[in-house]
C-alpha cells in the first residue's frame, strides 16, 4: 500500500509542477504569465496595448490549452485526497493487483472534466473578445461594471443549495466513494468523472473569477487554487465559503459603484 500511495502522491505532484511550469512560462502565448502578472492593472481596468490577436481556430486550440493544464495544476491538489482514498479502497479490495492503474484512470476522469470546462471557457473568452468584453491581450473584464457584476454573481453562488451539495461531495472523500465508487477501468474512470462534476459544481464559479483578475495573473491563479484547496479540507468549509460569499459580494457592489 505504501509503494502505490507513493506512486500516486509522485505521479500527482509530477503532474502539478509541469502543468504550472507550462502555465508560468506562458503556455505559447507572446507573453509568459510573469509578464502579465506584472503588467496587470486595476479590476476592470487593463493596461492599454496596441497588439490585437486574431482567432483562429490554430489559436483557439492553444487557448484551449492553457485553460485545461492551468484547470490541471490548479484543481489535481484538491482531488489528491479523494484520489489516495480511492487507491487505498483498491488495494485492500478484490482488485488489489490493478490498484495504481485504477487509480491513474480515476485522475483521468476527473481531468476530462474539466477539459470541458475549459472547452466552454475557450469558447466564452473567444465571444467575449469579440463584442469587446474582455480584453485580448491582457486576457481579463475590460469593464468595472462587468467584473464587479461576476465578482457578485460569484458571491451569490457561493451562498446556492447546488454550491452546498458539491461542497459536501469534494469534502467527504468517504461519503463520496460510498456512494459512487464502481468496479473496473470503466467503472474507475466514471467514478472519477463524477467526482470531477461535482469539483466542477462546486468550483465553476470561482474559476470565472480568473477573467476579472486576468487570466494568466498568477496571484488570481495560485490564491483561487489554494483557496478551492483549503475550502475542501477544512472541517466546517460552510463558515470559509459563506465568508467568502461575503466578501465577493462586498468587493463586485465596491467594482460597480466606483465605476461611476
Amino acid at each position: 500500500m505504501k509503494r502505490d500511495t507513493w506512486v500516486v502522491v509522485g505521479a500527482v505532484a509530477l503532474i502539478v509542477l509541469l502543468a504550472g511550469i507550462y502555465t508560468l512560462t506562458g503556455v505559447g502565448m507572446s507573453m509568459s504569465a510573469l509578464q502579465m502578472t506584472r503588467m496587470a492593472g486595476p479590476i476592470g481596468e487593463p493596461m492599454a496595448m496596441s497588439m490585437s490577436l486574431e482567432w483562429t481556430w490554430g489559436y483557439a486550440t492553444l487557448v484551449f490549452f492553457m485553460w485545461w493544464i492551468m484547470m490541471i495544476a490548479m484543481m489535481t491538489p484538491s482531488a489528491a485526497p479523494t484520489l489516495l482514498l480511492f487507491t487505498a479502497l483498491k488495494r485492500h479490495g478484490s482488485e488489489s493487483a490493478s490498484a495504481t492503474e485504477l487509480s491513474f484512470l480515476f485522475l483521468s476522469g476527473y481531468l476530462i472534466v474539466w477539459g470541458g470546462f475549459s472547452l466552454l471557457a475557450m469558447g466564452a473568452q473567444w465571444a467575449f473578445e469579440a463584442i469587446g468584453v474582455v480584453n485580448g491581450p491582457m486576457m481579463t473584464l475590460a469593464s468595472r461594471v462587468m467584473a464587479g457584476c461576476v465578482l457578485i454573481l460569484a458571491g451569490l453562488y457561493q451562498f446556492s443549495t447546488f454550491k452546498a451539495a458539491c461542497l459536501k461531495q469534494c469534502s467527504s472523500p468517504a461519503q463520496f466513494l460510498t456512494q459512487h465508487r464502481r468496479k473496473g477501468r470503466l467503472g474507475a474512470l466514471q467514478t472519477g468523472m463524477r467526482h470531477g462534476y461535482f469539483c466542477f459544481g462546486c468550483c465553476w464559479a470561482l474559476m470565472a473569477l480568473l477573467f476579472v483578475g486576468g487570466i494568466m495573473n498568477l496571484y488570481w491563479i495560485v490564491g483561487l487554487a489554494l483557496y478551492v484547496l483549503v475550502e475542501k479540507i477544512v472541517p466546517y468549509p460552510k463558515a470559509i465559503t459563506f465568508t467568502s460569499g461575503g466578501l465577493l459580494l462586498a468587493g463586485g457592489l465596491w467594482c460597480v459603484v466606483t465605476a461611476f
